[in-house]
């Protein structure tokens, strides 16, 4: 994944040539420099170079995905999304200091929860989460059996102002680049995807 940031009130913008070099990042995240250097012909020095400044600048980033849904294990046949919104007073501080520190709920995060955001609806702020599940019945008691008790003993019982969800049925696309069911393959993207196609931070 790669995205542009702020650092230090100033807006990190990617030059040509490192676009040209985490292009070939989105196409193969475990290629080499020298891989890089051959298929851009930018020198290989440079290409390391470039690519540790992006990486300690925190604008360019790696991890691993366990495709457990439809195009991987398929051990998860049911994703909702919710959007949990917490009463007026729950501040984003309170949240990730008394739960994204706390061992059980990064626990809970990487068992059921897929992606989660922090975000806000008319002033109040919300918790927007996608939760997997073998089939809907387990993800619905997944919600009201762990998640919700969980949020109500660290934020207290009438945290949680509304939640509303929509039922997440087909992956189409990823970061802005991966579509599994198109131009992916053996985790790569597709050597005829054309680089046009391949957004970096330019609109």
């Amino acid at each position: 994944m790669v995205r542009t940031t702020k650092k230090k009130d100033k807006m990190v913008k990617l030059d040509k040539i490192e676009q040209k070099i985490v292009k070939e990042l989105i196409r193969n995240a475990r290629a080499s420099d020298s891989e890089i250097s051959k298929k851009t012909s930018i020198p290989v020095m440079t290409v390391n170079r470039r690519r540790k400044k992006l990486e300690d600048e925190k604008v360019l980033r790696y991890y691993t995905s366990l495709d457990k849904g439809e195009f991987g294990m398929e051990i998860f046949g049911a994703k909702k999304l919710f959007i949990i919104q917490f009463k007026i007073g729950i501040s984003r501080k309170e949240y990730i200091e008394k739960l994204e520190s706390d061992a059980k709920w990064r626990l809970l995060n990487s068992k059921y929860i897929s992606f989660a955001y922090l975000g806000d609806s008319g002033g109040h702020l919300s918790l927007i989460i996608a939760l997997d599940a073998k089939d809907a019945e387990e993800l619905i008691e997944e919600f009201n059996a762990k998640i919700v008790p969980y949020l109500r003993t660290k934020l207290g019982k009438d945290c949680i102002r509304r939640v509303s969800t929509t039922s997440l049925t087909k992956l189409l696309r990823v970061h802005h680049n991966y579509m599994p069911a198109h131009n992916m393959d053996k985790g790569r993207i597709k050597k005829d995807w054309p680089d046009d196609l391949i957004f970096v931070d330019g609109v």
